[in-house]
């Protein structure tokens, strides 16, 4: 199959099943976002989602984040990875936020950059999230995805892959292609057992084609339907 007809088949099975996909991260307004994904870095949703709630109603916006201590925040997010690293970016994000950008998440990539713990695929995220720009946040789940279904070829960096995944999907479902790849690699095509069996998009992943359709000869391993 084509890669062109890789990414049109991709599309259209997204676009008809999960049209309104969507970040799994708790928020409600474009700052909490921001710390949410600064916090996730490492750290699953559900985690960041369970320490939030009283990190936001002890520090409700980039004021009082920026006016507190990383010792003080430590003691909210102990339990996320990276807590030590994570407090000390937060309110430094939180400085920046208020001084620079007049408590306004900036909807540039390069200067959302600018903050602690913002890196190119957080920055992407909230680009693509809060101003659905076409913007794609490559993290390990979309990595994987992208090349096990056929979509990226070769690519060796999350920017490679950006790259590639942003020349072929077009420009208004790149915010929401982003999050179909998320969801798939993280509860359907996992990094050691991915779930082929259940899976639908076997018609035309470049993984299934080269591990389940081959000879016998060819192909050791099976798979029970």
């Amino acid at each position: 199959m084509l890669k062109k007809d890789r990414y049109t088949a991709f599309i259209d099975y997204f676009s008809e099943h999960q049209p309104n996909a969507e970040t799994e991260l708790n928020y409600s307004n474009p700052y909490e976002l921001l710390v949410a994904v600064i916090l996730s870095a490492q750290c699953t949703d559900k985690r960041v989602n369970m320490v939030t709630p009283a990190l936001f109603e002890r520090y409700p916006n980039a004021q009082s984040l920026a006016a507190t201590t990383s010792d003080e925040v430590f003691t909210y997010i102990k339990s996320i990875s990276y807590p030590n690293n994570k407090a000390k970016h937060l309110v430094g994000m939180a400085k920046i936020l208020v001084e620079q950008f007049n408590n306004q998440v900036p909807s540039s990539v390069e200067q959302l950059q600018k903050m602690p713990g913002v890196g190119r695929k957080t920055a992407n995220v909230i680009a693509s999230v809060i101003y659905n720009m076409p913007a794609m946040a490559v993290d390990t789940h979309v990595f994987r995805v992208a090349a096990r279904i056929g979509l990226t070829s070769n690519a060796k960096t999350p920017l490679a892959a950006e790259k590639q995944l942003i020349k072929y999907i077009p420009k208004e479902k790149v915010h929401v292609a982003h999050h179909w790849l998320i969801l798939h690699g993280r509860y359907t095509c996992l990094a050691r057992t991915p779930k082929c069996d259940t899976c639908q998009l076997t018609f035309f992943c470049k993984y299934f084609e080269q591990n389940f359709l081959k000879t016998p000869k060819q192909n050791s391993k099976t798979l029970t339907f």
